[in-house]
């Protein structure tokens, strides 16, 4: 089986990392993404916005993985040799990798990166940023900025992801508002190439109705239960 795993912010937040649309207490509940994720806000307040990813980055380094994100690294090992498997996550954290999952897209960028406006060149960073910097590789001083997709920006990989949709079998979406395009998007290009969809969430996203199956509840209970389903399965196959 050709499974494509989808993440969100939901996996995560079990760790402890916020989450962005949620109600109650979402990051943009609290922040506003147009002051603090656009290329136009940087330029216009660079100490503002290297101020918020700070933060976050020092949240991430305290964050561990959990147990939903162990899961998705164990069905990665289990389903060599017996299919293929691609993790796509919208999130910017590293939880995924220090869970033991081996390959990783992440189509909106590390936070454990820097990248120069200047020169183009990412690198990993896991120490504040500031106006103050300079850049390792060009020499350029307040250039750098975290290597992450802004609001107004493209996602990376966008070509690797849409070929691995396409030869996928199960379409998994975990842990996603269903909101933010063009991952929003992917349901609907699974069900146009027949693709089965299987949705997990604490709740329904905007797109819960495209979904073939679905199971609501904690990442860290849904997830682990549904891969050990799957690698019961495909031992028996």
């Amino acid at each position: 089986m050709n499974i494509f795993i989808l993440t969100g912010a939901g996996l995560s937040a079990e760790s402890n990392l916020g989450t962005f649309r949620d109600k109650g207490d979402g990051l943009w509940t609290r922040f506003d993404p147009m002051k603090l994720a656009t290329p136009g806000a940087f330029a216009r307040n660079p100490g503002e916005v290297h101020a918020f990813y700070n933060m976050r980055r020092q949240n991430l380094l305290a964050a561990e993985p959990n147990e939903a994100h162990r899961a998705l690294a164990r069905l990665e090992a289990g389903l060599v040799g017996r299919g293929n498997f691609f993790l796509v996550t919208q999130n910017i954290d590293d939880l995924h990798e220090r869970a033991g999952s081996q390959r990783v897209t992440h189509m909106h960028g590390e936070l454990l990166k820097a990248r120069c406006t200047a020169c183009t060149s990412a690198m990993p960073w896991r120490e504040d940023l500031s106006v103050n910097l300079t850049c390792p590789h060009c020499g350029r001083t307040g250039t750098l900025r975290p290597d992450v997709v802004w609001f107004g920006e493209v996602p990376l990989q966008m070509d690797a992801i849409d070929d691995a949709l396409a030869q996928s079998d199960l379409f998994v979406s975990i842990g996603t508002s269903g909101s933010v395009y063009p991952a929003a998007g992917f349901v609907e290009q699974a069900k146009e190439l027949g693709i089965r969809a299987y949705e997990i969430n604490l709740e329904p996203s905007d797109n819960a109705r495209l979904f073939d199956e679905a199971h609501y509840g904690p990442a860290t209970q849904a997830v682990p239960a549904w891969v050990e389903k799957v690698l019961a399965a495909s031992v028996r196959s």
